[in-house]
């Protein structure tokens, strides 16, 4: 994996972790809806987009990884490894999400009354 591609990465990463900070959804869904009830779930939306992409770069890998196993001319392995370890990495960026969500869950229901 070369440095610029690293580089790409990372500042995809940023982009989208300012765009999450700021509230703007840009290319994750623009508004959120609101349920019947009034409540924005937003955060339901964020969450839903997320995995939606963790799958959709896990599903790009497993072909890539697929087509490379068949010989099919035009897949070289460094864009296989490359595709592996970002469907890795965003996995366990996902698995993290979800790790601190539960311990935010535990935290709020251990709160005393």
């Amino acid at each position: 994996m070369s440095q610029i591609e690293i580089d790409r990465v990372l500042a995809q990463i940023r982009s989208m972790s300012s765009a999450v900070r700021t509230g703007a959804t840009g290319g994750l869904g623009g508004a959120a809806p609101t349920a019947p009830n009034g409540v924005n779930n937003g955060f339901a939306n964020l969450l839903k987009q997320g995995i939606d992409k963790v799958n959709e770069t896990q599903s790009k890998a497993s072909t890539l990884a697929t087509q490379f196993e068949k010989g099919v001319p035009g897949v070289e392995l460094p864009q296989v490894m490359l595709e592996m370890q970002k469907a890795n990495v965003s996995f366990r960026a996902l698995t993290e999400v979800r790790n601190k969500f539960v311990e935010a869950y535990r935290e709020i229901m251990n709160m005393p009354l």
